[in-house]
């Protein structure tokens, strides 16, 4: 690799840092990290890991499509952004993990008075 293209690879870093910080200091702000995990220039692909309070938020879903939608567009190298949390895929709109939502009245328990205090 020559010594031009790892400088234009480390401008490539930094304006992806910067964008970062720049669009998105609530990340921060909120206890949460967003960190490059891989950079490919040839490619124009970026791995961007979201961590700390990120990780399990509800609203990271929309924080990873922000960040995809005005990459692409504001760093013209940049042609696709993957992104997550860390926690695996995201749900569907609707689906749940692990779990199937329930509602009283519905299942063979024909108790609608919910789960009993402790006391």
């Amino acid at each position: 690799m020559s010594t031009d293209s790892t400088s234009a690879d480390s401008e490539l870093k930094d304006r992806v840092v910067n964008f970062l910080r720049r669009n998105f200091p609530q990340i921060q702000m909120h206890g949460g990290n967003a960190a490059i995990q891989r950079l490919d220039p040839e490619t124009g692909e970026v791995d961007i890991q979201l961590g700390g309070a990120c990780s399990g938020c509800g609203i990271s879903p929309m924080t990873i499509q922000a960040i995809k939608s005005r990459m692409v567009k504001e760093i013209p190298e940049i042609e696709e952004v993957h992104a997550d949390t860390g926690q695996g895929a995201e749900p569907e709109m609707g689906e749940t993990e692990g779990m199937s939502p329930s509602f009283p009245g519905e299942g063979g328990d024909d108790s609608d008075e919910g789960p009993q205090a402790p006391f």
